[in-house]
This record gives structure tokens, sequence and C-alpha cells, in this order.
């Protein structure tokens, strides 16, 4: 129990994450939520429209 620890150096991205420009504001009519500098969208959480995932799997020949 008394031999010492070994451990790893944490490296992170050597990216930055993409940022916007700041002082942006949802551009749904009579809204003024400011958008986080990372948010791409132009709406707020609330005024986003619907976007359904992608769903993979087989296509049933009986739906085809």
């Amino acid at each position: 129990m008394s031999e010492p620890t070994k451990g790893y150096i944490v490296r992170g991205k050597k990216r930055a994450p993409k940022a916007y420009p700041t002082g942006r504001v949802c551009i749904q009519k009579g809204c003024s939520v400011k958008l986080n500098r990372y948010n791409r969208r132009e709406y707020c959480y609330n005024h986003a429209p619907i976007r359904y995932p992608r769903v993979r799997g087989r296509v049933l020949p009986e739906n085809a």
C-alpha cells in the first residue's frame, strides 16, 4: 500500500468551441430572451421550431 499511484495527464480539446456574437435576441416577435453565445439558432428554446431526429432502422416491405 506504500506504492505511489500513477495517473494520466488530462488533455483538453485542441479546438475552442464555436461561439456566436454576444447580445443576440430571439427573433420571435415579442420575445426578448437573450441567446447564449454558443446557441447557433436564431430562436430561444421556447420558440424554436420542432425538429425530429432521423430515425434509423430497416424499412419494412409493407411500409415501403
